[in-house]
């Protein structure tokens, strides 16, 4: 699931601050999740929003509306005809999202109103925690199921480095060390040995470092 923050308010008011007319754009996918994207959220900050664009004695319009997903074409023509009445758009989408609406409206600004965090899970209600980091080429079953690219705070692949202490990163005494993790599943699971196996280096070709990536599924494709 991907996590985001939501802006400052100050920060989206400063953004729009010359667009009279603004439509708020939610997302039902993993910001409504996450609780800072879905049509609650789109309804609080266009409260918001009005609230303080009239204390500062301004009358200008803010709308809401919210689609099914902002990351899919299909569901962008939902705002086909609407779009184009208003001065300015603010998605409170992922990062894919003000892109997808800037590239389908090329004529009027698009503004995030989240900040795209990381790829991560629940722990429990309330608190997520990165777990991936995209890198298109998965090995974690050589970690039992751990990803140190993602959890440890060097990314390191052939164990822990000299900062850790009794479980626990460096970095802070409330972030376990992940080797330490793995060390302990491996164990577990009487595989300890696997750790010491030499394995082919792995491909950073299906990483960002490549570039922005496409995935093309020929079966899919109309």
């Amino acid at each position: 699931m991907i996590i985001g923050d939501s802006k400052p308010l100050e920060e989206i008011l400063e953004m729009i601050r010359d667009k009279p007319k603004v439509l708020v754009v939610g997302c039902r996918g993993c910001v409504t999740v996450c609780n800072v994207g879905g049509e609650k959220e789109v309804g609080i900050l266009a409260s918001s929003l009005r609230i303080a664009r009239k204390k500062a004695g301004e009358q200008e319009t803010v709308d809401e509306f919210t689609l099914e997903r902002q990351c899919d074409p299909e569901y962008l023509e939902e705002l086909e005809g609407k779009a184009g009445e208003y001065d300015a758009l603010v998605s409170i989408a992922c990062g894919v999202g003000p892109q997808f609406l800037s590239e389908r409206f090329p004529n009027i600004p698009i503004f995030p109103g989240i900040n795209t965090t990381f790829i991560g899970g629940a722990l429990e209600h309330g608190v997520w925690t990165e777990r991936c980091q995209s890198c298109g080429n998965c090995i974690v079953h050589h970690f039992g199921g751990l990803c140190p690219i993602a959890r440890c705070s060097k990314s390191l692949m052939n164990g822990p480095c000299g900062g850790s202490a009794n479980g626990k990163c460096e970095i802070a005494q409330d972030v376990d060390c992940i080797w330490h993790l793995i060390v302990e599943k491996m164990e577990a699971m009487g595989r300890l040995e696997e750790l010491e196996r030499v394995w082919p280096v792995k491909s950073w070709l299906t990483s960002r470092d490549g570039g922005p990536r496409t995935r093309i599924r020929e079966d899919l494709k109309q």
